[in-house]
């Protein structure tokens, strides 16, 4: 693992204490620092993502960009949610729907996956090798595209732009 990752994962862990402890005393960043090394020394290698790509500005600008979507999302599907519920036919149409993810990091897959299951009237049951599969509470479309589109399209052109 190259060093800057290390001292990376180091800082991440640092300012995660000072975050936590809110003290700036020195027996605090003493104790803070001892911990952080020792969880960076032990830990670091099981991560791995190359960490010196999320400094670069683009893919934060890209983060804030998905979280704004992500976030009108879940404003959408709430409401959604609420009409089926509350209409009284209950008009649900449930079905699973198969993805083909285009996505190849395990990290960019996993945001995904807990972003649809986040999402209300969705739930990401099972990633088998390239397809991801999405439990919906209301299937609109016959055509596979259409409605894998509709679920993850623009999730994942943007996770692309972050992660790969």
């Amino acid at each position: 693992m190259r060093a800057i990752n290390v001292l990376i994962y180091f800082l991440i862990c640092f300012a995660t204490w000072l975050l936590l402890t809110h003290n700036l005393g020195w027996q605090n960043l003493v104790a803070g620092s001892v911990i952080s090394l020792l969880t960076t020394l032990v830990f670091s290698r099981y991560f791995n993502f190359d960490v010196t790509k999320m400094i670069n500005p683009v893919r934060w600008f890209w983060m804030i960009i998905y979280i704004i979507y992500f976030i009108w999302q879940c404003v959408k599907a709430n409401f959604d949610v609420a009409y089926r519920v509350l209409h009284p036919a209950m008009p649900i149409k449930p079905g699973i729907v198969r993805v083909n993810l285009t996505l190849q990091g395990s990290l960019a897959r996993t945001i995904l996956a807990n972003s649809i299951t986040m999402t209300p009237g969705t739930i990401a049951v099972d990633i088998i090798d390239d397809i991801l599969y999405v439990h919906w509470i209301y299937v609109r479309y016959l055509d596979h595209d259409r409605y894998a589109y509709r679920i993850s399209g623009k999730f994942e052109r943007i996770l692309k732009k972050i992660f790969e």
